[in-house]
């Protein structure tokens, strides 16, 4: 039985004002629901610039959650009955501090959020300055069109990370992402936006099911973000990608065909889980 659903995702660009911002996805989001788009998503630290390029910053962007933003994505999921991916957001939780997504089904109740596992730490990614180890697991959100995950940027280089999701029932995984190149920093080990787009196509064969990263564009400070965001299949193909401008991206998915291709190349039943244990070695 076909599973067919249209799935929107936004790449656009951050300006330093989060009600900007906002307005900017919201309005995004009408224009995905009109064209039909059942699910959408947002990319990662969509309310704000990528502030994590330095090691410090005075703006003032942590927020609670729920929260003024989730309460209006709420509002935006409920009016165009729609689940929403949320992107991620600065997360204040108590005394710490995360980097957070979270899920909105059609009637606006937030089903959950993930908190990003793996933070990065690197010249113009100062990620460990500002949010903490994710603390809640990996999860699967249901909705009425299928089983959702989500991972988040740095996450999408962790292929176990991926196989958890698939192995917990995803149908499809979303990375909200917020990476470019950096100026004046030579990719000496290749073409950063391909190795990036490759891995994550390879997550989605590996597990037979649907993959869409959601980058940001436009330059800030030192970096120039790609965009590239696509819809992969469940083995490989690519069924939608954006360029380096804005974009609201449409791609239809069949999440029946994850399990055809599946039961095709028998990659969950042949597994070996008992000869898997360095993966668990330090």
């Amino acid at each position: 039985m076909e599973r067919k659903v249209k799935v929107a995702i936004i790449q656009m660009g951050m300006s330093d004002s989060i009600e900007t911002n906002l307005e900017k996805a919201t309005r995004k989001i009408d224009e995905a629901a009109k064209i039909g788009a059942k699910i959408i998503a947002l990319p990662e630290l969509f309310t704000t610039p990528y502030f994590p390029q330095d090691e410090k910053t005075e703006k003032d962007f942590p927020e609670e959650i729920p929260g003024k933003t989730t309460e209006l994505l709420s509002k935006s999921a409920k009016e165009n009955q729609i689940i929403l991916v949320a992107g991620s957001i600065y997360e204040k939780a108590g005394n710490k501090q995360y980097n957070t997504s979270v899920v909105v089904d059609e009637s606006g109740k937030i089903l959950g959020k993930y908190r990003k596992m793996h933070i990065p730490h690197d010249p113009n990614f100062y990620e460990q300055c500002y949010f903490e180890k994710g603390d809640l697991g990996y999860q699967i959100f249901k909705t009425k069109y299928g089983n959702i995950g989500v991972l988040i940027c740095y996450d999408q280089w962790f292929p176990e990370a991926a196989r958890a999701l698939a192995l917990m029932g995803a149908d499809i995984i979303f990375y909200p992402t917020a990476i470019g190149t950096v100026k004046g920093v030579e990719q000496k080990e290749g073409d950063w936006q391909h190795a990036w787009e490759t891995v994550q196509i390879g997550h989605g064969i590996a597990n037979c099911i649907h993959i869409a990263p959601i980058n940001r564009v436009g330059t800030e400070k030192e970096m120039d973000f790609f965009g590239g965001s696509f819809i992969s299949g469940p083995f490989g193909k690519i069924l939608a990608h954006a360029g380096n401008k804005e974009e609201v991206l449409i791609g239809e998915c069949d999440f029946s065909e994850n399990q055809f291709v599946r039961d095709g190349w028998r990659f969950f039943k042949e597994r070996r889980p008992e000869t898997y244990k360095k993966l668990l070695e330090k």
